[in-house]
């Protein structure tokens, strides 16, 4: 009977797949860290014979091919994507056995991309799954804009036509296994969100996904209208998917000391603090920017530098730095300067710089006593849903190119839940602004923004 485990990557929303019968196994989407996957494997007792990618990724570098090169295992990408290495070219209802009870067939759903494929998963003739990769997601499914928007009129239309040609001919009990739609930006919405399910089948979304329950104009319609911004290290992602990318190296740093620390940041260098925004509020290296492990790094660290930019990480230990290494190079980011440990008194010979935080209420008490302006970081879309009436709107991911249109003075800075508000707040204070007049706004948007009696309004237009 066929094994199918899930390998979870929360901090970009995705998801690999290891499927096995006991013996030998497949493996679906890998990120970049292969010893994860090869762990699996080896705990089950199991080899690894074919790797499986579902679409040349968008959104983060592959391990495709080095957990191929690694287990000796066929690697298999649709024949129509162009690589530059040896592959095994697999077409639309091409079969291949894995083993006596267990094969997959492919089936041809672009969309997503030009040459997507899924993978419906067979165990005794039967089928009990489908590897959808970034095509059906769990009440969703993934965007069709990565390719440009010249491209994104006709790729919705065949997202659309791909739902159905899935939920046509898979059994309603066949688990749906996508690898987007866990908070991924390559999902249809404004930030990847899907249903919040972690499971689904064939007939469950046929009762509930949008895709299979409106009519094509109306659902073309609503998703279009729902594209959001996007990450944009994803512009790097599927040429160095094409190139082949190499095993990661997880090996540490070379060490940084204060002074070392100092020329960087003045040099124009990314020195980031790992530590939570609370950390980094009481007390920083001036000039460090904040990107907490505890939120999406990878994502909106990949989002702001520029790329190929030298990056020196700050954590308070060893394991610290090994888990943003971990990160950083499922989306290509690989060599950094250096890095160090400890705390800010470790960091810097000046005095440690502060900021303050607060709460909605806090922002409620003081917005009509005093002169202040209100940044609000958040996406478009969060935007539209409702905002502080006269709050400046700049996105978190267009700051640094629109940091002009942020207001001299003192500026609370805020977005949905406060990370994003934390990032901003020390994009700021190393491009420019006094700390002492930047606040981070460290709370809920939707459940305190309005209960604090903030004019929360819909965008105009």
């Amino acid at each position: 009977m066929a094994t199918i485990v899930p390998i979870e990557t929360p901090t970009l929303g995705d998801r690999s797949y290891l499927a096995h019968d006991g013996r030998v196994a497949l493996v679906v989407d890998p990120q970049r860290d292969i010893d994860r996957v090869l762990a699996l494997a080896e705990n089950a007792g199991v080899r690894i014979t074919h790797v499986f990618e579902t679409h040349i990724h968008n959104d983060y570098v592959t391990g495709g091919l080095a957990l191929a090169q690694a287990t000796g295992a066929a690697y298999c990408i649709n024949a129509a994507d162009k690589v530059s290495f040896e592959r095994t070219p697999i077409r639309d209802s091409e079969v291949v056995d894995i083993s006596s009870s267990l094969r997959i067939r492919a089936i041809a759903t672009p969309g997503h991309t030009y040459t997507h494929l899924s993978y419906a998963l067979e165990d005794g003739g039967e089928p009990v799954g489908v590897f959808t990769g970034g095509s059906l997601l769990f009440g969703a499914t993934g965007r069709p804009d990565l390719l440009g928007q010249e491209h994104t009129f006709d790729l919705v239309h065949r997202q659309y036509a791909s739902a159905h040609r899935l939920a046509g001919e898979l059994p309603e009990q066949a688990q749906v296994l996508p690898t987007h739609g866990f908070g991924s930006f390559c999902s249809t919405g404004s930030t990847g969100s899907t249903s919040g399910a972690s499971a689904s089948t064939v007939g469950e979304e046929k009762r509930a996904n949008p895709a299979l329950t409106q009519d094509e104009e109306r659902w073309v319609a609503e998703t279009l209208a729902g594209l959001d911004a996007y990450p944009a290290y994803y512009v790097h992602m599927s040429a160095a998917n094409a190139a082949g990318p190499r095993a990661a190296d997880l090996s540490l740093p070379a060490t940084a000391d204060a002074a070392t620390l100092a020329r960087r940041i003045a040099g124009g260098e990314w020195v980031v603090d790992l530590r939570t925004r609370t950390a980094f509020a009481a007390g920083h290296a001036a000039g460090t920017l904040n990107f907490g492990l505890d939120g999406e790094l990878s994502t909106y660290l990949g989002w702001l530098i520029p790329w190929g930019t030298p990056l020196t990480l700050l954590g308070e230990s060893p394991d610290q730095i090994t888990e943003a290494q971990r990160e950083l190079v499922r989306i290509g980011i690989d060599r950094l300067a250096g890095a160090a440990t400890g705390t800010p008194e470790d960091w810097t010979d000046a005095p440690v710089e502060r900021l303050r935080r607060a709460t909605f209420a806090d922002l409620t008490q003081v917005r009509h006593h005093r002169g202040i302006s209100i940044l609000d970081v958040r996406q478009v879309s969060e935007f539209t849903a409702g905002h502080i009436e006269g709050a400046v709107h700049v996105p978190l991911g267009d700051l640094l190119d629109r940091l002009e249109d942020v207001p001299d003075g003192e500026v609370w800075v805020h977005c949905g839940s406060g990370y994003r508000a934390s990032v901003a707040a020390s994009v700021l204070a190393a491009r420019g602004h006094s700390a002492e007049n930047v606040v981070v706004v460290d709370d809920s948007f939707d459940e305190h923004a309005a209960a604090s009696g903030l004019p929360v309004v819909p965008a105009k237009g």
